[in-house]
């Protein structure tokens, strides 16, 4: 991972909201010139779909308490794969077994991907 970057303070809330609740392997990658739809996506796992679920509740609470609320939200029921879109950025929370399947880091192996904690 690379460090240096500084990351955006939303985003930062919402990285800290994910590790608060113990979310495992953590990426950010940076799309910014490579991708117009989002700068960053967040990758992240939990260890069963009530965990990803969870996770992804105290994202979407945290940024809330903010003012920030996403433009889109996707898989929240089933805790497979949580997709929350706040438009600058885009996390993604998977069952360890769909983070696997989708690969969404090797998919987009030309971002670099940056320190969660930078």
């Amino acid at each position: 991972m690379t460090r240096g970057a500084t990351l955006p303070p939303t985003l930062r809330a919402a990285l800290q909201a994910a590790d608060d609740l113990k979310a495992r392997d953590l990426t950010v990658l940076d799309l910014r010139g490579l991708h117009d739809a989002a700068d960053y996506f967040v990758v992240g796992s939990g260890t069963s779909d009530a965990h990803v679920r969870g996770i992804a509740h105290a994202v979407l609470d945290a940024l809330a308490r903010q003012g920030h609320h996403p433009h889109h939200v996707e898989g929240l029921p089933s805790g497979r794969w949580v997709l929350l879109d706040f438009v600058d950025f885009v996390v993604h929370l998977f069952h360890p077994e769909a983070r696997a399947f989708y690969q969404l880091e090797r998919l987009w192996d030309d971002a670099p991907a940056l320190t969660p904690h930078s």
